[in-house]
């Protein structure tokens, strides 16, 4: 069960304003590839359906997110609103990344997230897919020790 100590703010009931920063912080998070810390967001009981794995709790969570980022070098990812109730959201997300060979893919994906009442995802809910891209057709340039910066565009204006 939940720590009732532990939370991640903003925390339900959203507003388009809470939803919005609730969604970059989680897009932080991740760029920062740490799976130790990404996986405190989470309750610990936490449930994933990420492709077609399916995953309990953080300990489950950290070795998935070890393996990922293994995997898929160069990672960078953006994260943008798509609807959101009380303690609900829905994303949808592009990211980029490179495979031990040097091909560049593009992964596009939808995200449903549900949350207790301290702002930890409880349930997520992932569909990806992955696209072959070459070098040039990268959108996603910045450095990433850290964050996109506040002024790259996003999604929409990507055109993605």
């Amino acid at each position: 069960m939940n720590n009732a100590a532990e939370s991640r703010p903003p925390a339900p009931p959203f507003t388009l304003e809470t939803a919005i920063i609730k969604v970059r912080k989680a897009e932080d998070a991740w760029n920062g590839r740490n799976p130790v810390a990404v996986s405190m967001a989470y309750t610990p009981d936490s449930r994933w359906r990420n492709r077609s794995e399916f995953l309990e709790g953080r300990p489950q969570i950290v070795d998935f997110l070890t393996r990922k980022w293994a995997k898929e070098l160069e990672y960078r990812l953006i994260k943008e609103i798509w609807a959101f109730t009380e303690n609900r959201i829905a994303v949808r997300f592009a990211y980029e990344w490179q495979d031990a060979d040097g091909q560049w893919f593009r992964a596009y994906g939808n995200e449903n997230w549900l949350f207790d009442d301290n702002g930890l995802m409880r349930e997520r809910h992932a569909s990806i897919n992955d696209v072959a891209i070459r070098a040039e057709e990268r959108k996603f340039h910045w450095d990433r020790s850290g964050p996109r910066p506040a002024d790259h565009p996003g999604l929409s204006d990507l055109g993605l």
